[in-house]
């Protein structure tokens, strides 16, 4: 990836289209929003492929995220608390649980981070 500065921010081109970052949000996604958007989607697109894997029927994943940052220091992220909503699994919260024990295991991002970022998960089905 390269990155070019911008008067107030730093724009990369990926396949998809052009990202551009900045430490304020008038100008672009901020570094922590997207470290957090990176933790929470790979674990759901992970979570995705360990149900299917497993056979267990859902209809839709939605995911919150809620962040701890230490203010004292560099305001650097020290917690990410995911919580996954399911609707129509047809699987019980055990097997659920299961799933999202492999979908740790696996997401990559996750792993990356896993020794300087406190990542918790839970789930409820609707």
């Amino acid at each position: 990836m390269e990155f070019h500065m911008k008067e107030n921010s730093f724009v990369t081109d990926l396949e998809f289209g052009q990202l551009e970052v900045s430490g304020n949000a008038e100008y672009g996604f901020r570094p922590y929003q997207l470290l957090v958007s990176s933790i929470a989607v790979c674990s759901g697109g992970v979570l995705r492929k360990v149900l299917t894997k497993k056979r267990i029927s859902y209809n839709d994943i939605k995911i919150t995220a809620d962040v701890t940052r230490n203010e004292a220091g560099a305001n650097e992220v020290t917690d990410i608390h995911l919580h996954f909503l399911i609707s129509g699994s047809d699987a019980n919260d055990e097997k659920i649980a299961k799933a999202l024990e492999v979908t740790t295991k696996n997401c990559p991002i996750v792993q990356s981070v896993k020794d300087s970022i406190r990542i918790t998960e839970t789930f409820e089905q609707v």
